[in-house]
C-alpha cells in the first residue's frame, strides 16, 4: 500500500458533540455552544471540499433532541433558520449539494419551507453531498424503510419473499449515496447514538476528545490520517485484501 498519499473516504458521517459542555466551561448558555459550533460545521465543510470527499453526513439534531429543554430546542431552532439564510447562497457557489434527512415534518412550516428551498437551489451540485441530519433516528430509518416495504406488499407491487439485504437497504436514507467510510464523533463520547444505524455496518470509527466547536481542519485531518491506516477487510483475510491489491498500491 502506498503510504505517502492518505486514502480518501467518500463519505464522512460526523455526530457533533460537545457544544453545550463547551459553552458551560466558558460559563455560558447552551445556545452560545451550538452558535460557535457553526464555524466547525464551515470548517468541515471546506476541508471534504478541499480533500475532494464525495459526501459529508452531519448529525445536527436527533429524533431524541426534542426531549431537551425547550429554551434550548428553541434556541436551534432559531440557529438553524439563520444558517439557511446566511450560508445557502455561498455553499451554492462552492458546489455542494444540501439535503436534510430526517422525519421533516415535525418542523414548523418556516423552516421547513427553508429546507426545501436549500434543496431546490443546490440540486444540481456535484462538487459535495452535504446532509444535515434533523429529527433523525436510525430505528426510524429503518422502521421507515421497513413500512415503505410493506405497503408496497399489501399493494401486490413486491412478493416478500424477494425483499433482502440490498431491497431494504435502498429504502434507507441516503441510499443514492455511497455508504459512510468514515464515521468521527467529537467531544469524548465513545457511542453511535443512534446515527445512520444501517449505513455504518462497515464504517471505520473516528472518536476524538475534542469538543465540536474546536473542531479545525488539523483536527480532521488527524482522523483521514487514521483512516488511511486502517485495513478495511469487509470479510476477507489480510491476504486476501494483499493479495487483491493492484500492483504498486
Amino acid at each position: 500500500m502506498n503510504t505517502d498519499e492518505p486514502r480518501i473516504p467518500r463519505h464522512i458521517a460526523i455526530v457533533m458533540d460537545g457544544n453545550g459542555r463547551w459553552a458551560e466551561r466558558r460559563h455560558r448558555p447552551r445556545s452560545f455552544g451550538h452558535r460557535a459550533g457553526q464555524k466547525a460545521v464551515r470548517q468541515a465543510i471546506e476541508f471534504c471540499l478541499r480533500q475532494k470527499v464525495q459526501a459529508l453526513t452531519l448529525f445536527a439534531f436527533s429524533s431524541e433532541n426534542w426531549k431537551r429543554p425547550p429554551t434550548e430546542v428553541r434556541a436551534l431552532m432559531e440557529l438553524f433558520l439563520k444558517a439557511l439564510d446566511k450560508e445557502v447562497d455561498e455553499l451554492h457557489q462552492h458546489g455542494v449539494r444540501i439535503a436534510f434527512t430526517g422525519e421533516l415534518s415535525a418542523f414548523e412550516s418556516p423552516l421547513r419551507e427553508r429546507m426545501e428551498k436549500a434543496m431546490r437551489t443546490t440540486a444540481d451540485n456535484q462538487a459535495l453531498a452535504l446532509n444535515i441530519a434533523v429529527n433523525y433516528g436510525g430505528r426510524w430509518d429503518i422502521a421507515q424503510a421497513a413500512r415503505k416495504l410493506a405497503e408496497a406488499a399489501a399493494r401486490g407491487e413486491l412478493d416478500p419473499s424477494s425483499i433482502d439485504e440490498t431491497t431494504l437497504g435502498q429504502h434507507t436514507c441516503l441510499a443514492n449515496l455511497p455508504p459512510p467510510d468514515l464515521f468521527i464523533r467529537t467531544g469524548g463520547e465513545h457511542r453511535i447514538s443512534n446515527f445512520l444505524l444501517w449505513q455504518l455496518a462497515y464504517a471505520e470509527l473516528y472518536f476524538t476528545d475534542t469538543l465540536w466547536p474546536d473542531v479545525d481542519q488539523a483536527c480532521l485531518a488527524e482522523a483521514l490520517e487514521d483512516f488511511s491506516r486502517r485495513e478495511r477487510r469487509f470479510g476477507l483475510t489480510g491476504a486476501q485484501i494483499a493479495k487483491a491489491a493492484p500492483a504498486g498500491s
